[in-house]
């Protein structure tokens, strides 16, 4: 099973808020989800527009899940704790693998 991080669409036409959700990539975008992990509402200002659990969101990570565009950009807001941790993550992979390209 792959999961998944991606916005679960909820409110009423004209609106719409959202949850930040993990969820199997296989469900659809307003179906069954694992966990929430925050939410998302576009139509307020400062604080109240984005919220996340940066514990939770580091627990699925670690776990090899994936996310949507949309959620990294909020995550750059919400959670950039977590979102450093993966680019650093991340650095490091590619250092290593470059050192292992070049026979050392």
């Amino acid at each position: 099973m792959a999961v998944k991080i991606r916005l679960r669409a909820q409110g009423s036409v004209r609106r719409a808020t959202y949850r930040v959700v993990a969820t199997d990539s296989r469900s659809p975008r307003d179906g069954k989800y694992i966990e929430m992990l925050g939410w998302y509402n576009p139509l307020a200002q400062g604080e109240l527009r984005v919220q996340m659990k940066p514990d939770r969101l580091q627990y699925w990570l670690d776990n090899g899940a994936e996310f949507s565009d949309k959620v990294e950009s909020l995550m750059e807001v919400a959670a950039p704790s977590v979102l450093e941790n993966l680019r650093t993550k991340a650095q490091k992979k590619r250092v290593k693998e470059a050192k292992k390209r070049r026979g050392k």
